[in-house]
């Protein structure tokens, strides 16, 4: 048996399957993520390992024969978190996001500075870990003094289950610190950040062994034999895994928290200047770019809060069929913006409202620009020579019919919709397991899920959708003009 251990910013799930791949039970908890500041983005680890706690008790209570014989661990892990910890491994502080944008001077700073976007192959953008720390020096200068390891948020769950301090390729090529085409951290980076290698922790690939389960967590689980931890990855990469999705021409796109259109690469090509991201895989010798939009779900969650509803009922007043662009834009910019823009400090707006505006109109808005956002991704992978021809949907806003549909029309690209089941970074977490595990080839047990159906552009309304999302994309550098 195995588990699959996805760590994702607002809650843990564990999936138990079997060598097959096959899952037989799934379990999830929930924490919070911190705000005390415009652009601070907080969570405490000690969390992270209560809700292990939890999945892991629900499941000796479902399934303890099966859980009993545990051979593997694999762990997903939002990516860039910079988790601190001193020499006893005690941690120093709460733990920046990947969403946290306070380190903007800094990450200005570093990616003004000569290598790192050459080595990295990626703009340093403020959320990734290496402006961060560089914030800590800089604000708290007394933390950064005891820093003895700096752990992405998946490895800090690492150490706890094994006690060791790995990382693994994948999560450590968003940390401006690392060397994406050699796979290895950069001397030359972590120096001219002031930091050290024997500050980073040891890395392998997302398959291969990163210590064993702790006895006394073995014992308390009541597994009966060893237990590996795998290096498992960062979020989208084992999402990747999990969906089959590691060959040149394959990608996927996810309404999740944030939104993302990933293609997988079998070759590092980077251009930084796109603001698309270039990382390592999970499995080796392969890589993949993605881009990123802050907030994708997470604009309809707070579109439903402001308006004292839920997302699946405002998705439900727009039915399930496009039948062209609103009157209203949306710039989906809560958070700020990665890609294309790389900019921490812009904020959402509405354009276009009136006093007839209702509750399906905004809906409608804040669907169109996600949709919008991800073009812009789609751009930008363009010109780095990335050719999508279709993608499969995932993520909790791939069960809107309508924005799938939308979201097939502004990419102009059909959109494979999975036969419902658990997949995604969870079951790509145990998929990496099973491989290290038994030695499996990746190909043999990370196939790609059943597709239920395909949802393909409506073509009719092409040419409508394009002259709005030439609106759309007027829109950011007008707003932008006015808000410096």
């Amino acid at each position: 048996m195995y588990l699959g251990l996805d760590l994702g910013t607002s809650g843990l799930r564990t999936v138990l399957a079997d060598a097959s791949g096959q899952i037989l039970a799934s379990e999830e908890a929930h924490y919070d993520v911190s705000h005390l500041h415009s652009g601070w983005s907080e969570q405490d680890p000690q969390e992270w390992i209560t809700a292990c706690e939890k999945t892991i008790t629900a499941l000796r209570k479902s399934h303890p024969k099966e859980l009993a014989a545990l051979k593997g661990i694999g762990i997903s892990g939002h990516m860039h978190g910079a988790t601190l910890v001193d020499a006893s491994g005690e941690v120093l502080r709460p733990c920046m996001l990947w969403n946290d944008t306070r380190s903007a001077k800094e990450a200005a700073e570093f990616d003004a500075t000569k290598g790192f976007r050459e080595i990295s192959g990626n703009i340093v953008f403020p959320g990734f870990t290496a402006p961060k720390v560089a914030w800590v020096a800089n604000n708290e200068p007394e933390v950064f003094a005891k820093i003895h390891k700096v752990l992405l948020p998946k490895d800090y769950l690492r150490y706890w289950l094994t006690g060791e301090y790995f990382g693994d390729m994948s999560d450590a090529a968003g940390t401006s610190w690392f060397d994406v085409g050699a796979r290895d951290w950069s001397d030359e980076l972590l120096a001219k950040s002031g930091m050290r290698r024997d500050q980073m922790p040891d890395l392998v690939e997302g398959s291969a062994p990163a210590g064993m389960l702790r006895a006394a967590l073995a014992s308390d689980w009541g597994i009966e034999g060893p237990v590996v931890c795998v290096g498992g990855g960062g979020d989208n990469a084992v999402a990747a895994c999990g969906v089959g999705c590691f060959s040149e021409g394959d990608g996927f796109v996810s309404l999740g928290t944030s939104g993302v259109l990933l293609a997988a690469k079998e070759s590092f090509s980077p251009k930084p200047e796109s603001a698309v991201h270039t990382f390592c895989h999970a499995i080796p010798d392969t890589w993949y770019q993605m881009g990123v939009i802050l907030a994708a779900t997470d604009c309809m969650n707070w579109l439903a809060k402001t308006l004292g509803s839920k997302p699946a009922e405002l998705s439900a007043q727009l039915g399930d069929t496009i039948s062209g662009p609103g009157s209203i834009q949306f710039l989906p910019y809560l958070s700020g913006e990665r890609t294309p823009h790389n900019d921490s400090t812009i904020r959402a707006s509405f354009i276009g409202l009136s006093v007839g505006t209702t509750h399906a109109d905004l809906t409608q808005a804040v669907m169109e620009g996600v949709a919008f956002a991800l073009r812009d991704n789609l751009e930008a992978l363009k010109s780095t020579g990335t050719d999508l021809k279709r993608v499969l949907a995932i993520g909790g806003g791939s069960a809107s019919a309508y924005w799938v549909e939308m979201l097939a029309t502004v990419l102009d690209m059909p959109i494979d919709l999975p036969e419902a089941g658990d997949f995604g970074a969870a079951l790509g977490a145990a998929r990496l397991a099973i491989v290290g595990d038994t030695g499996a080839a990746p190909k043999d047990i990370m196939t790609g899920p059943n597709v239920a159906k395909t949802v393909n552009p409506r073509k009719e309304l092409s040419a409508a959708y394009n002259e709005a999302y030439e609106t759309y994309r007027a829109l950011y550098p007008a707003i932008k003009a006015i808000t410096k």
